[in-house]
């Protein structure tokens, strides 16, 4: 068992970074409660293990009597003069009591609860290394599935990322090499676990820490950021220093650095946001590449209404309102994306006035004026002129002789119109005859010649 013991002793020191005394401390205690089994309930009964040779002994502090009652307790006195010649009745004396074959099986039980003292040693291990480092990225191999969690090799350690912490775009085997953000090191009722994540929002602050020296020394801030796992980011950028460009930092030389963690994050859709303490500003930049007609703010309820035209709608909004979704974490408001109906209220109105002047001049109901209008049949010159009942019915989607009614009271009306344009005043030329009866044509052109 010597052996045995020297190389598991070693193992251990190697592999797993436990010191050799808390080993023997270990073994100590659970020899201890084994060789009760097999010597007996020896008074104050204690193990000792040399750490470097192996060698194992028991020993107990009996009380020295005349006759001895108690054999686990006491031992007589002529045993025990053999051992100390000083001794006498009453004293306490330290006797090894190790057997000559120590037992396999209490061996056997010393190794295994020296197994579970050992994991325990190894999990205090686990939690004094890794308390400090929440909030790193750590290295590591697939190793295990177990109820959709994914065990990682740490190297001497695991760590575990819940179904909760996965991405769901994301699949995993084993022997996989992935990175993975170290949310907490819990020290738990079953011991130390080290709770992983590729989900978490900080797991790509750090990635971008990592890769981009300018947010290293904090030439560049991550002021914001937001993050559904496996489909898209966006992170808010800021630099103090009027000649660094934070974005393009970010972005780096042809796209180099952010196309790193791009690749990291299997292909995740990553926007950089110049930060702006003007909302609107910032807003504006968030739901890039929509283009924005209107923001108007509400400060008191923190809520930001934004118009855009119909064809911008779905950029703004994104897939599953994805975009605006985002944009409202990262401004930290709530973010309200509408289209602009100011374009459609004057086509509206447009609409309704061509409609009344055509039904005011035909006398047709406003509901057919606007009904050509919308066709296109914009004015009355247009509909007597440009088409026919046929074409009318087409638009108004009705019989061929209710167009011809419709074309002809339209008709009516141009000509009423034209004949109205057409009747001049009359200016009389000649001079007007003198009211006198007595007066004959000859004297009338007498006295128009005089004059």
């Amino acid at each position: 068992m010597t052996n045995e013991l020297l190389a598991l002793f070693e193992y251990y020191e190697k592999e797993k970074g436990i010191k050799r005394e808390t080993m023997v401390e270990a073994l100590e205690t659970a020899l201890l409660s084994a060789s009760r089994r097999s010597i007996g309930p020896a008074r104050e009964m204690r193990i000792q293990i040399d750490p470097e040779k192996g060698d194992i002994k028991a020993f107990a502090t009996l009380v020295v009597v005349d006759r001895v009652e108690n054999p686990y307790d006491e031992i007589d006195i002529f045993t025990a003069r053999r051992m100390d010649t000083n001794a006498s009745v009453d004293d306490e004396i330290e006797v090894d009591i190790t057997p000559a074959n120590f037992g396999r099986i209490a061996a056997q039980t010393a190794k295994q609860t020296m197994m579970q003292r050992l994991r325990q040693a190894e999990k205090e291990l686990i939690y004094e290394e890794f308390k400090d480092r929440a909030g790193d990225i750590v290295s590591g191999t697939v190793r295990r599935f177990e109820r959709g969690d994914v065990f990682v090799d740490l190297g001497k350690f695991e760590g575990i990322m819940n179904q909760r912490e996965r991405v769901s775009t994301e699949e995993y085997n084993v022997g996989d090499r992935i990175r993975a953000y170290v949310v907490a090191v819990e020290n738990g009722s079953r011991g130390p676990e080290i709770i992983l994540s590729r989900s978490h929002p900080n797991f790509v602050r750090r990635l971008f820490e990592s890769e981009v020296s300018e947010i290293a020394d904090r030439t560049v801030e991550i002021r914001s950021l937001a993050r559904e796992a496996g489909y898209r980011t966006k992170v808010a950028v800021y630099s103090a220093d009027e000649k660094v460009d934070p974005v393009g930092a970010c972005v780096g030389l042809r796209g180099a650095r952010v196309k790193n963690i791009v690749r990291e994050l299997n292909n995740e859709k990553v926007d950089i946001i110049r930060w702006s303490d003007d909302i609107k500003a910032f807003v504006t930049e968030a739901l890039k590449p929509a283009e924005i007609k209107s923001i108007i703010l509400d400060e008191e309820a923190k809520s930001v209404l934004v118009k855009v035209d119909e064809e911008e709608l779905s950029k703004a909004i994104g897939r599953r309102g994805q975009n605006a979704r985002l944009t409202a974490r990262l401004v930290g408001w709530d973010v309200q994306v509408q289209k602009d109906e100011s374009a459609h209220e004057a086509f509206e109105a447009q609409v309704t006035k061509a409609a009344s002047a055509i039904s005011d001049a035909a006398g047709i109901e406003m509901e057919t004026a606007e009904g050509l209008v919308r066709g296109g049949l914009n004015s009355l010159e247009m509909i007597s002129q440009g088409v026919d009942e046929v074409d009318i019915a087409d638009v108004l989607e009705i019989s061929v002789e209710e167009g011809a009614k419709i074309l002809s009271k339209v008709q009516a009306a141009v000509g009423g119109e034209e004949a109205a344009a057409g009747e001049a005043p009359v200016v009389a030329d000649e001079v007007v005859p003198a009211e006198s009866d007595d007066e004959t044509p000859e004297e009338v052109e007498e006295a128009s010649v005089e004059s």
